[in-house]
């Protein structure tokens, strides 16, 4: 989850650059929102044919994001964008060790990850 204070060509453009130095290849497809400084940005760095733009084509990034913008909404009392990204980006970590899809589970199988989940995190505490 990056953080970004403007929603401009300039951040666009950093952002894109970011991830795909992060993931080393241009995808097929780069899939945004309607937010008009992607196709900017996907044009500049020559990708534009790839890009594609809706208003439900990224639902599934944006579902996945609900979690971070409940966070974000209950907190609300971060001082600056760096603090925001410095508290998303371990509490990602945390998150995903502990996040366990219990409607797929049964009991017994979930308390075995939650134990699971809880061992890794002190041998994770204690090496700190």
């Amino acid at each position: 989850m990056l953080v970004q204070t403007k929603r401009n060509k300039r951040a666009a453009l950093k952002l894109m650059q970011r991830l795909l130095k992060k993931y080393g290849f241009v995808p097929d497809k780069l899939i945004t929102d309607e937010l008009r400084s992607y196709a900017a940005a996907a044009g500049h760095l020559g990708i534009a044919k790839r890009h594609e733009r809706g208003r439900w084509r990224n639902n599934r990034a944006e579902n996945s994001h609900q979690s971070t913008r409940r966070r974000e909404t209950k907190m609300q009392g971060f001082k600056s964008v760096g603090s925001a990204q410095r508290f998303l980006s371990v509490h990602a970590a945390a998150y995903n060790t502990f996040n366990v899809q219990r409607h797929l589970t049964s009991a017994k199988t979930h308390r075995a990850f939650r134990a699971s989940a809880m061992q890794t995190w002190r041998e994770v505490v204690a090496a700190v």
